[in-house]
């Protein structure tokens, strides 16, 4: 029965209250993304579309750097968005920081199909949808012998030769941990012996880079034919100065972890769970490592060897990589910056 100051919901009236009420379900479908906004073409076919698809959402994105996204999700108390990516670095500093909410890995059933590594790189927080790794790269026609150690920097034949990740990059703070191994100290215990080993170094460093477009110009003009770099460098570099390889080092690579989380004031948690399982589908993985936008995660991607070239890839490369532990790496990091001025700055 209709109570006595009630109508019966019809027409123009039925209308008005759908229009009333849109903003509001379009609000629950809708996932905020805070990402880099690197290969935006090829994300918005193989990742952004299809998910759209599945999940009947609008997307949203939030775009720019590591440092300045991470600030702004700090000045918003952890919320503003729902997933964020952020290479490991950032990431740590994030969670130290309360900004993320751990991952309910029951409601991501593709994390069992990918690397031990990519798992819980962070403990109960997300996992890595990629891996990389800085190792150093030369020019196998202007370097006599090649390199087979991360001491080989300081070999007397590469001098002049050499170009450094600066302080302030994702690499720049490996080169401390490189120059403590060199010295034989812990570099978070004896940083001046660290340093110290960096000043040893230092007549054979022509420059240090800080993006990777620099480090192409380098080994193009060749101004340098050794460097300590990221693999997402390789291909280019390459593409300009054939002849430049990467090294097999004895002691290994470092491992660089591209990693996705959930904003702890994240609007829709459910739909975060949702596009972190499908980013981390093998099918999705193997196209973006197929089509050169990203290293794949996922155990069951098989690559041609021309595909695989380019990638940190495989079970013998991953198991191969030195993880390094950012919680102490962040903190030394103010102490670093100074004692690489004194330096390099010189």
């Amino acid at each position: 029965m209709i109570g006595r100051w009630q109508k019966p919901v019809t027409g123009m009236a039925l209308v008005l209250m759908a229009l009333a009420t849109a903003p509001a379900m379009a609000q629950d479908k809708t996932l905020t993304i805070s990402w880099w906004g690197f290969n935006g073409d090829k994300l918005e076919e193989i990742i952004l579309k299809p998910f759209r698809a599945q999940c009947g959402c609008d997307l949203v994105f939030e775009t720019g750097n590591n440092a300045d996204r991470l600030n702004k999700i700090k000045i918003r108390g952890g919320g503003g968005v729902d997933v964020v990516y952020l290479t490991d670095s950032y990431s740590q500093i994030g969670i130290q920081e309360g900004l993320f909410q751990p991952v309910d890995r029951s409601k991501i059933p593709n994390i069992n199909g990918i690397y031990d590594l990519a798992k819980e790189p962070q403990g109960k927080f997300g996992p890595a949808y990629t891996i990389g790794r800085v190792g150093i790269i030369y020019d196998s026609a202007k370097v006599s012998a090649p390199i087979t150690s991360w001491n080989d920097l300081w070999r007397d034949d590469l001098k002049r030769r050499v170009s450094l990740p600066g302080i302030t990059t994702t690499a720049g703070p490996m080169t401390v941990l490189v120059a403590a191994s060199k010295a034989g100290v812990d570099p978070y215990k004896d940083e001046s012996a660290a340093f110290k080993a960096l000043e040893q170094l230092k007549p054979n460093v022509v420059k240090n880079y800080n993006t990777g477009s620099e480090l192409v110009n380098l080994f193009s003009t060749g101004e340098i034919s050794v460097a300590m770099a990221q693999d997402f460098t390789l291909a280019q570099i390459q593409a300009a100065v054939p002849t430049v390889r990467w090294a097999e080092l004895k002691e290994g690579d470092y491992a660089t972890l591209n990693t996705v989380n959930i904003a702890k004031g994240a609007a829709n948690p459910e739909l975060a769970h949702q596009f972190i399982n499908f980013i981390l589908d093998p099918k999705i993985q193997q196209t973006l490592a197929e089509r050169g936008v990203d290293a794949p995660v996922a155990t069951s991607v098989q690559l041609k060897p021309e595909e695989a070239a380019r990638w940190t890839y495989g079970p013998k490369m991953i198991s191969s990589l030195k993880r390094l532990d950012y919680e102490k790496l962040n903190a030394a990091k103010s102490d670093w910056l100074d004692a690489w001025s004194e330096v390099f700055g010189k």
